[in-house]
């Protein structure tokens, strides 16, 4: 059994044994998002394995998801009576989300100093992991790293989404799913599923019309932003 086939085992198991976990106590600290990394990590670090012999097993998960963006025309084909009633909120909320979410990463990412490269992976974090890869390739960033961005910005955006939807107080449901799917992705929209079907739908359109806007603008805010 070589090493590749074994990590990716490893990695499945353990996402599933945490998802399993999160669903019984959905407490942010348990997020799969979160333990099945942390876990991963000890792994590999225990069993002195190197992130080049992991990698030939984890990179099948990769090449999975590419084909996996195919699925995004679903939930806009499901909740397109939304789509139709609500375009120009959700197109002008997305335009501008997408906007500052380049910016937003541009800005930490100078004001720490990294490297170009590590800048250039970091613009796409605010969208699901393919696209956010795909994005970063074009530009000339790091896939692996903008998937570790994606996944930061998720487990930030499910902390600090529901807060804001407390705080300030948002009772649209519509609002509520464009803010976490916007703002956390795929993460955002199971946490709004956790609220109610109807933010979970917008969070899901947000999701996918967030990616979609953002290989439409990534070329165009570069410009800008180089």
């Amino acid at each position: 059994m070589t090493a590749g086939f074994i990590s990716f085992i490893a990695t499945v198991a353990i996402y599933y044994l945490s998802k399993k976990i999160y669903q019984k106590k959905t407490w942010v600290i348990l997020s799969p998002l979160l333990i099945a990394p942390v876990i991963l990590v000890a792994l590999l670090s225990i069993t002195h394995t190197t992130y080049k012999s992991y990698s030939s097993g984890g990179q099948w998960l990769t090449e999975i998801l590419q084909p996996a963006t195919v699925a995004f025309a679903v939930p806009l084909y499901k909740y397109r009576h939304i789509l139709k009633k609500q375009m120009a909120v959700i197109a002008l909320s997305m335009t501008a989300g997408v906007t500052i979410a380049f910016i937003s990463s541009d800005f930490i990412a100078r004001l720490t100093h990294v490297s170009p490269n590590v800048i250039l992976s970091m613009l796409p974090r605010s969208v699901t992991t393919p696209i956010a890869m795909a994005v970063s390739i074009n530009i000339g960033g790091i896939p692996a790293m903008t998937a570790a961005f994606v996944i930061m910005t998720g487990i930030t955006g499910i902390i600090i989404g529901p807060l804001l939807i407390k705080w300030l107080p948002i009772n649209d449901k519509l609002s509520k799913g464009l803010l976490l799917g916007m703002g956390a992705h795929g993460a955002g929209t199971s946490k709004a599923l956790e609220i109610g079907k109807e933010e979970g739908a917008a969070a899901s359109l947000a999701m996918v019309i967030a990616a979609v806007f953002t290989l439409a603008l990534a070329p165009v805010l570069m410009t800008f932003l180089t």
